[in-house]
């Protein structure tokens, strides 16, 4: 099977046949078993044995469960045998009403595919990875003479070698400052290097080699590129060596300038050595995984060794494990994480699993090389996996531990705004503007596990005079509930808020009151925060209630504490969101309203007339004068900024 012809592949929901089973209850929006099961078995009726993946919608049509096969007749069937199903797929058989079935060749193709699904619908039945963010990697470019080292995310479209994964920002930082040590590569941007005429600082402090200005010539960077190369390929050893060699010759030639700069690369390269939080020599390439389950929570350790070397760990904490076993989300968990990060030829684990030769097979079709998949019994690597295992534990822990601090201040917050139970969804208010230029209003989400960022949103005011916080406040709330109404009118979608918090006072109280009942939305806890008579955080905030009543608590009451932080939250992303808008502001010119005018043009009306002023009040003629300016762009111009 060709790499195009795989089902993880871009558009490949399109080379498979996916084919749409419904059978729709009129009616029966609310858990029915039986109308679950009539739906499932008129699916059953036409579905083949082969191998693929299944949907389960329900009556609105969102994905419920996303499954896969090897013969997709025997494995539906089974969610009509009743009395055989759990309670969790008991539940979910009530909410079904139609199935999408998809073939593939194979059933590691239909893993594959599975894990796909999964990140893009996140159904409410599957075992979900929470902390799916891609992960950074060192990219050396080959795309110029003087190739650059960076830090790199997202699709890998520049040329170049790819090294990675690290697990987070922190240490791709860490790595990337000890290679410019090491071996002074540049880090600037093509533009930068091409407008250099002198050295920049980094050559100052002896952490690039200066090539933009000539200070060492293409042989040289090439053989600094080639033993980059040959360190981050796990050959460190090797050009230990070779750097002691050089140094000793140039102190036997007395050239003492170049054996000191040798010797402080050499003291770079055993810091790198030195910091590595395990040794991992002899390794080579390889990801471990470890699973630690207690309390209905599970938490999988995963540490990244590439050429020998550790680079970082990460916990994670999969999401609807209640009722699954360890085999099933730690399978899970691996399909859904190589989803977007390539696996290291060797895969080691802290126990055996059922698939764990399908998830090979499918890993290997997918990298297009030889993936094992093993549980170590001896030797180093054994250390490895019993050290990710201690990691697991501590990791599983302090989750543990937090999960009881954050779920008592949940419940002080229900208490202290009788709420019937904990908030799972806290939604926080804020208007940041500067004498009512560049408005705009912020929310941020916070939920049991914390701030729930990929849910922050930032409204642009377009209608409320931007001067007037009780108005931009009230503009604020009638677009977000409003949209709520049309997109989640039974409140089923997990997007309304158990609570509302507002940074303000009685005014912006009473507007936001005002606008959600103009929608008529009249159940929505509100709560506004005042600082206050100190106007700092020693000072007692006043808590307001819709109905009039205002509270303060004890300077040191941890859920005033919870509740400033949540506050503090939502001012950070705030004055964020306006300072990037001021800034795109600032840099707009008013040939950007021209329509058909980009980047090119706007720079070569301005380079030939002076300032935008100018453009506007050019005739006909001379706008044709300028250049790379068509008549036809010419005649645009002078219309737009002339037509009456």
């Amino acid at each position: 099977m060709s790499k195009a012809d795989r089902p993880d592949q871009p558009n490949a929901a399109s080379r498979f046949n996916e084919e749409k089973a419904t059978y729709a209850v009129r009616g029966a929006d609310a858990p029915d078993l039986e109308s679950g099961v009539a739906a499932i078995r008129n699916v059953l009726k036409t579905l083949p044995h082969n191998p693929g993946v299944y949907r389960m919608h329900d009556a609105r049509g969102d994905v419920l469960y996303v499954g896969k096969a090897r013969a997709l007749k025997n494995r539906v069937n089974n969610y009509v045998q009743i009395d055989r199903l759990p309670n969790r797929l008991r539940r979910m058989v009530a909410l079904t009403r139609s199935m999408t079935i998809v073939t593939t060749n194979s059933e590691a193709e239909a893993l594959l595919l599975e894990a796909q699904l999964i990140k893009r619908y996140r159904p409410a039945y599957n075992v979900l990875l929470r902390d799916d963010k891609s992960f950074p990697f060192i990219l050396l470019r080959a795309d110029h003479k003087f190739p650059r080292i960076q830090k790199h995310r997202g699709a890998r479209r520049h040329k170049g070698q790819y090294y990675g994964p690290f697990a987070s920002a922190g240490s791709v930082n860490q790595t990337l400052n000890a290679l410019e040590k090491l071996f002074l590569l540049r880090s600037c941007s093509d533009s930068f290097f091409n407008n250099r005429d002198r050295p920049c600082l980094l050559y100052q402090i002896k952490r690039c080699s200066a090539p933009c200005v000539g200070r060492i010539d293409d042989g040289a960077y090439a053989d600094l590129v080639a033993d980059a190369k040959a360190f981050l390929d796990g050959k460190s050893s090797d050009v230990q060596a070779k750097l002691a060699a050089e140094m000793e010759n140039a102190a036997e030639g007395l050239d003492f300038e170049r054996a000191a700069m040798l010797r402080d690369r050499l003291k770079a390269l055993t810091f790198i050595q030195g910091s590595q939080a395990i040794n991992a020599q002899g390794i080579g390439d390889a990801d471990i995984f470890a699973l630690a389950h207690r309390n209905g929570v599970m938490g999988i350790q995963a540490f990244f060794i590439r050429g020998g070397q550790n680079w970082g760990h990460r916990s994670f904490f999969p999401a609807h494990v209640s009722e699954l076993g360890e085999d099933e989300v730690f399978t899970s968990f691996l399909a859904q994480f190589y989803e977007d990060v390539p696996p290291a030829r060797l895969i080691l684990l802290d126990r055996e699993l059922a698939e764990a030769d399908l998830l090979a097979q499918a890993l290997s079709e997918r990298a297009e090389r030889k993936i094992e998949i093993a549980v170590p019994q001896r030797g180093d690597r054994v250390r490895l996996v019993a050290q990710a295992t201690r990691n697991a534990e501590e990791a599983l822990d302090r989750r543990l531990a937090e999960s009881t601090t954050q779920g008592k201040l949940l419940q002080e917050v229900a208490d202290l705004f009788e709420l019937s139970e904990p908030p799972k969804r806290i939604e926080i208010y804020d208007n940041s503007h500067i004498q009512g230029t560049n408005a705009l209003g912020a929310m941020v989400v916070a939920g049991a596990e914390g701030f729930i960022k990929g849910q922050y949103r930032k409204f642009n005011i377009k209608q409320a005079a931007t001067d007037d916080d009780f108005a931009m406040m009230r503009e604020v709330f009638q677009r977000r509930f409003g949209r709520a109404q049309e997109d989640d009118p039974n409140r089923d979608g997990g997007q309304w808020p158990d609570l509302v918090l507002i940074d303000g006072g009685k005014g912006q109280m009473s507007s936001v009151k005002a606008a959600l009942e103009e929608i008529g939305v009249d159940d929505v806890p509100l709560i506004a925060i005042a600082k206050g008579p100190d106007h700092g955080r020693e000072g007692r905030e006043v808590f307001h209630f819709p109905d009039g009543r205002e509270i303060t608590l004890p300077v040191n009451a941890p859920v005033l504490f919870y509740l400033q932080r949540l506050r503090d939250e939502v001012h950070r992303f705030a004055i964020g969101a306006h300072r990037t808008k001021r800034s795109k502001a600032i840099t707009a010119s008013p040939l950007d309203e021209v329509p058909g005018i980009g980047p090119s043009r706007k720079k070569a009306l301005l380079m030939h007339f002076g300032t935008a002023k100018a453009v506007r009040s050019a005739s006909l003629e001379d706008l044709q004068k300028a250049p790379g300016v068509s008549a036809a762009v010419a005649q645009t111009v002078h219309d737009f900024y002339h037509m009456i």
